[in-house]
């Protein structure tokens, strides 16, 4: 005779409030602590293809279908399943239940992009999975492993990267032919995407004026974008001599070999995609423009512009800046821009923070 055994019933119990307040502390360490595996399993995802698995499938797949397009062996399968579990709970898949054909629930779930996966599929300039994959690769990382020995030297050198490689990035990228190709796919990916938002949403920046220098501007992406939306507009780009050497040649943007720091080809206007912090370049940005109607364009993070009362955009503007402090680099506030545009001459600027946590900055004699 089968014994039939109770159901196990689920003890109650109230925590302290002291206890629970100790257990929400432990509960936000522990969110810190392991907020990186976040992070890699992103870099697993794009490294896998399974975005672009999902998106061959129609923008939907279960877990079998997927297996069958990204390359993994078959014992890592329950694996997967947990990678997809943690990038559900991020937001970076959607998965909902799989139905059989009479309507009933499948074991299967079924994953779906989201608007974030979205954005690593697709042709260039709609997908940011390159600039992705070298954010989150072992050159960027390895860099903010030793921070403690690095706030012990002096500022401004050895930045954090040139601490761990003992060369800047653009010295490695140089040095490291692979590395240089991932570095630029990784620029022009981010420059792409961001330069077709820029030129849908604050286009009237580029209005009224004849010629523009994007000053450090690299293999010109983000110029080229703006050549196409205004084909009137003379652009070109300044950029280091060998960076110019590796330019593309098919394009009507000019490219300049020069320095940013010793002079600034002449122009209506001027654009900067970071790196606008140093008023010596900005001093020099100012001797190039007309003083009637010239301007100078910052593609650029303003801390605290835009959606300031969304805790997510805030952080992730403080994250870069904790970020880019790996090349010296920093991001600045409203007030720490207004000090430096002043500083360089300049009498008046506008924000328009549309792009996210970036912002267009017009800056006017």
């Amino acid at each position: 005779m089968r014994r039939h055994m109770a159901p196990i019933k689920e003890q109650k119990h109230t925590t302290s409030a002291e206890q629970q307040v100790m257990l929400d502390a432990e509960l936000q360490l522990w969110n810190h602590t392991f907020g990186y595996v976040k992070s890699m399993a992103l870099k697993a995802a794009i490294d896998l293809g399974i975005p672009e698995a999902i998106h061959q499938h129609g923008g939907t797949a279960t877990l079998p279908q997927i297996v069958t397009r990204v390359t993994l062996h078959p014992s890592k399968t329950p694996c997967l399943r947990r990678l997809m579990r943690v990038l559900t709970l991020t937001g970076v898949f959607g998965a909902q239940e799989a139905h059989d054909d009479d309507g009933g629930c499948d074991d299967e779930l079924v994953y779906t992009l989201t608007p974030a996966s979205r954005l690593l599929v697709g042709s260039p300039g709609q997908n940011v999975g390159p600039f992705l994959t070298v954010m989150l690769g072992p050159i960027f990382m390895s860099s903010f492993l030793d921070l403690r020995g690095w706030f012990q030297h002096e500022t401004p050198d050895p930045s954090p990267f040139k601490m761990t490689h003992g060369r800047d990035i653009w010295e490695l990228a140089a040095h490291d032919a692979a590395f240089g190709r991932l570095f630029d796919a990784g620029m022009v990916a981010d420059s792409s995407f961001i330069m077709d938002v820029v030129v849908r949403e604050c286009g009237g920046v580029f209005e009224g004026i004849s010629s523009l220098v994007d000053v450090a501007g690299g293999l010109g992406g983000a110029t080229q974008t703006i050549a196409k939306a205004f084909p009137n507009l003379e652009c070109s780009v300044l950029d280091l001599p060998n960076v110019v050497a590796s330019a593309p040649t098919d394009t009507a943007v000019k490219y300049v070999a020069g320095d940013m720091f010793e002079s600034v080809p002449a122009a209506d206007a001027v654009f900067l995609k970071g790196d606008a912090d140093c008023v010596k370049i900005l001093k020099n940005c100012k001797k190039a423009i007309p003083a009637q109607g010239g301007k100078v364009i910052i593609l650029d993070i303003v801390v605290g512009a835009g959606s300031s009362c969304d805790r997510k955009n805030v952080e992730t503007q403080c994250l870069f800046d904790l970020f880019i402090m790996f090349i010296n680099g920093a991001e600045r506030d409203e007030r720490q821009w207004k000090k430096i545009i002043f500083e360089a001459g300049f009498t008046s600027y506008k924000i328009i923070p549309v792009l996210g946590i970036r912002s267009i900055i017009e800056v006017c004699l």
